[in-house]
């Protein structure tokens, strides 16, 4: 791909945070300095407006889901530090090239194998623990592995960017099983379903050893995408739209036009056409949310009260202008990231220096080990028996 168009903010490190309060240094510092956060009882002005007991809101980044064996942008050993000529594809660069959904489609094809085998980790199923216990309401996140909405099904996950679990026609804008896709995929591509299959039993897409991965000329990036140096992606071929296919769909700023949906001797889109590609249905680079995804986070955001960062630099500003709300509420913020978070000096500047948790907090402890242990914190103890006491 040439040269980017728009440029993607803070590759670079953020600043290092300064632990709030400092105690929370820790695991076991951390821990308390979170009871006390997810405690503390909601202002009354905040219980008045509201219909029902406020509760804490969740919002999550990439960061949650290293430990499900995903790559991330922005962490210690994110894309965006060990792949410096990486760069995501741009919304404008997928639907007008197809050249450019070739080359997607090609690496996602590959990806798609772990992807769809990763799992959601020890943080995800706290976050079910903590909603069961009463603290969580809801979970707006970022990530489009879909590990929330598997983790925890009974609490609300508001996906921010979408979700890779399917595809999306720009054209008529229905939604196909992601996996049907990737067999689809396969049947198109013979030669890359036999290379995909040698790379699944060498291990080679398995490996977490970032030397092994260079050794065998394979790049590992966020959501998913692959990357093979050298790898014959113009040969690739992906499906059209099976109902644009049927039905050529009307485009145009009008809708007058009728659009044009060709596909070669195996089904596969063809040059030419210009209506029924599909793609992954998450918010590509470039690409605007949609109004009512906007106006869903900022009322899970207003219903509740504080907020819960996780795993994120919020480099992006969609999540970002989220915490700044929520500042600009009064709520507190807590925020559990390995490595700086953008804006966090004004999230966090006015706080009581004495305060241990109520007000806010800032922590680096990995969410993996804290997330589980401030679940068992808050577990109630269970009354000891007779038997316990005789044992």
């Amino acid at each position: 791909m040439g040269k980017p168009l728009i440029r993607i903010p803070y590759t670079h490190p953020l600043p290092p945070p300064t632990i709030i309060p400092a105690s929370a240094k820790t695991l076991s510092g951390a821990v308390t300095a979170l009871q006390e956060f997810l405690q503390s009882p909601s202002s009354q002005l905040h219980s008045r407006i509201l219909s029902r007991p406020p509760s804490t809101v969740v919002l999550t980044g990439a960061g949650l889901s290293v430990a499900s064996g995903l790559a991330d942008y922005r962490g210690v050993n994110g894309t965006y530090r060990v792949n410096k000529t990486y760069r995501p594809i741009y919304y404008h660069e997928y639907t007008a090239s197809h050249e450019a959904r070739k080359r997607y489609w090609a690496r996602s094809f590959l990806g798609w194998a772990t992807m769809s085998k990763s799992k959601p980790n020890a943080a995800h199923f706290a976050l079910r623990d903590l909603g069961e216990l009463g603290f969580l309401s809801s979970v707006i996140t970022q990530n489009v592995d879909s590990f929330h909405p598997r983790a925890h099904p009974e609490i609300p996950t508001l996906e921010l960017h979408g979700y890779l679990r399917a595809t999306v026609c720009t054209s008529c804008r229905n939604e196909f099983p992601r996996e049907a896709f990737q067999e689809e995929l396969a049947r198109l591509n013979p030669a890359w379903a036999e290379f995909l299959k040698t790379a699944i039993e060498s291990g080679a897409l398995e490996t977490e050893d970032p030397e092994e991965k260079r050794a065998r000329g394979i790049k590992m990036n966020p959501d998913g995408d692959v990357d093979v140096p050298g790898a014959p992606y113009t040969t690739f071929r992906y499906p059209a739209c099976p109902t644009c296919l049927a039905k050529p769909p009307p485009i145009g700023f009008d809708g007058t036009s009728k659009g044009v949906v060709e596909v070669d001797q195996d089904g596969a889109w063809k040059a030419g056409s210009n209506a029924g590609i599909l793609k992954p249905n998450v918010i590509m680079f470039g690409e605007s949310i949609p109004s009512t995804v906007k106006v869903a986070a900022e009322e899970v955001v207003d219903g509740a009260k504080n907020l819960l960062v996780l795993g994120t630099s919020l480099a992006t500003y969609s999540a970002w202008r989220l915490v700044k709300r929520a500042k600009e509420r009064g709520m507190p913020i807590a925020a559990i990231n390995v490595g700086g978070v953008r804006g966090e000096d004004v999230f966090f500047s006015d706080l009581d220096p004495t305060q241990t948790g109520k007000q806010g907090v800032r922590t680096e402890v990995s969410t993996e080990s804290l997330l589980p242990a401030l679940v068992r914190s808050l577990r109630p103890s269970k009354p000891s028996t007779l038997k316990d006491q005789v044992q």
